[in-house]
Parts: C-alpha cells; structure tokens; sequence
C-alpha cells in the first residue's frame, strides 16, 4: 500500500469523518455514526472501503486504526513529481487523480475536472457507437478505486460534451 492509496482513501469527507472518530476512541460503528453525524448506512460504506484499503482494523466493537500500515505508507511515499523537469498542470492533475489507470477522486475546480475528463473520454474510439452497457462497463474500469462511480462520469462526459447520448446509445464527440 502506498501514501496515495490512503490519500484516495481518505479523499472522501465521510470516511475521513468515520477515520477520525477511530482515531479518537469509537470503536464501533453506533460510537462512529453518533461523533460523525452520519448515518449507519454510510458508516457502514465507509468502514468497508477504509478496512478494504487496510487503514482501519477490527470487527465491530474493536475497530482501531492500523498505526503500522500508516508509518509504512509514510516511509514508502515518494515524491509526487520526477527530478527530470517541470510538469505541466495538465499532467499534474493526471498525476493527482489517476493511479495505475484508476480513478482516486474527482476534482472539485472545473477546469481540472475537465482535464481529467478528456483524459478518460479518449478510452473511446472516435465515431464509434456505443451502448450504455459498454460505456458503463469501460468506466466502471476506471472507477474501481472508489474514487467515484461510473454515473456520475459518465454524466460530467456528457454535460462537458465528450461524449453524446441519444437513445442509450453514446460516441465520442471531435
């Protein structure tokens, strides 16, 4: 596990909320949702997507947080950017949001969600029709790191106009 897996991990406001409360004391999930303000249901999310990741240990009543996996984590981060040049904003917002072809979040600033969008839309041949079923399968892909789901970037290629709909039928635009 990396320092962006935990950083992919804890991108999201409701496990960050659940991973504090760990952090301070709770170790189950009605001490959790009671801290955090949130419901069981979205504890429960997030409790599966934090232990999934190996960040927070234990059944309910003994959660805690594996303090060894996140010294590791730390001492095995490397830097963000290679020594070789500058990078570019464009490639910087790749670098924060894609890991290993996977999609860890997405960006709240327009203009970077977009780069990232266009970024994903070339995963479709131009002129090709495709299905819906072949859409969401190709960007389930890029959604298996939890980062976001396929709905919603299949709705943000589509209102940014990468990719057009007519009939459950989708092609890339330009």
């Amino acid at each position: 596990m990396t320092a962006q897996v935990l950083a992919g991990a804890l991108a999201d406001d409701g496990r960050r909320a659940v991973f504090a409360a760990i952090v301070l004391g709770d170790t189950d999930r009605a001490a959790v949702a009671a801290r955090t303000g949130l419901a069981t249901r979205e504890v429960v999310t997030a409790l599966r997507r934090l232990r999934d990741v190996g960040v927070v240990t234990g059944d309910e009543g003994h959660l805690r947080v594996d303090g060894g996996w996140l010294r590791e984590a730390a001492r095995d981060a490397s830097p963000s950017a290679p020594a070789d040049g500058p990078v570019d904003a464009g490639e910087r917002v790749l670098r924060t949001f894609v890991r290993d072809g996977v999609l860890v979040g997405l960006p709240a600033q327009r203009g970077r969600r977009r780069v990232l969008l266009v970024h994903i839309a070339a995963a479709f041949e131009p002129g090709v029709r495709y299905p819906e079923r072949a859409v969401d399968e190709t960007l389930r892909a890029w959604c298996a790191g939890g980062g976001s789901d396929h709905v919603t970037l299949r709705r943000y290629l589509v209102d940014e106009h990468l990719l057009r709909r007519e009939q459950g039928v989708y092609w890339r635009t330009g």
